[in-house]
């Protein structure tokens, strides 16, 4: 079929580095002409690069080739010592040519999620106070963040503050008499759901990867559940531990 032809072609150029990772690809219009193809051809052979991951719409704008620089997920040094804030997107090098936002903020009380409620041991008609965020990568949404504190020990306390003050969540857990000192983290894939695909602005057929973390007492009590839902082309989970005899 004449758009796997065009497809190939795209795919040799840019692993071959004539379109660099960020580098627009040829229009629509252009890419007509060239291989006198229909447009609806030439838009079957895009979405193909898309939906390999190698290439992604900018609304507005065009096509553009994936920047090959996966945000490499740390989780211990994530939690480590006064972390600022749980979800924050980290790169393992070259902070400094990125820009790492957090945007669309929200703190609310709602009912506890079934599944909420049995990860954090409490009743399905209770409370929970819910931090929601979208972090940014260059302007472009890779992850949705959410955690979850009991009502019980969150209410009237900064953890429902959309700024909840120097050190984050876990300093506050701390002054609560309530410190995180266990984490555990569950990891899966799935095809997005929902509003997810809007809210991630990710092209057909991208899965997503979910880490669920839970954070303990020393004494094994759950005092937070934090779901990070990831753009499984952006993100490399990075876990290093050592050794058991």
């Amino acid at each position: 079929m004449k758009f796997r032809g065009i497809a190939d072609e795209l795919r040799a150029a840019i692993l071959a580095g004539k379109y660099p990772p960020g580098s627009r690809l040829p229009g629509e219009n252009d890419l007509m002409e060239r291989y006198g193809a229909a447009r609806m051809t030439v838009r079957a052979a895009l979405d193909v690069l898309k939906n390999e991951g190698l290439a992604w719409s900018r609304r507005g704008s065009g096509v553009y080739v994936r920047d090959d620089r996966l945000i490499r997920r740390l989780p211990p040094q994530r939690v480590r010592g006064d972390a600022q804030e749980t979800c924050a997107p980290r790169w393992k090098t070259d902070p400094s040519s990125l820009s790492l936002t957090i945007d669309s903020v929200d703190v609310i009380e709602q009912e506890t999620p079934e599944h909420v409620a049995r990860v954090l041991g409490m009743p399905s008609q209770s409370r929970v106070w819910a931090r929601k965020r979208r972090n940014l990568v260059d302007g472009r949404p890779v992850m949705l963040c959410v955690s979850f504190f009991p009502a019980r020990l969150a209410v009237g306390t900064p953890l429902t503050k959309i700024n909840p003050g120097p050190g984050g969540v876990y300093a506050r857990l701390r002054e609560l008499g309530k410190p995180a000192v266990v984490f555990r983290e569950e990891i899966r894939a799935r095809m997005p759901q929902g509003d997810e695909v809007t809210a991630l602005q990710l092209e057909p057929g991208t899965p997503l990867m979910v880490v669920a973390r839970t954070a303990f007492t020393g004494n094994g009590e759950p005092v937070e559940l934090t779901e990070m839902t990831m753009d499984a082309g952006s993100y490399v989970l990075e876990y290093e531990f050592p050794a058991q005899p």
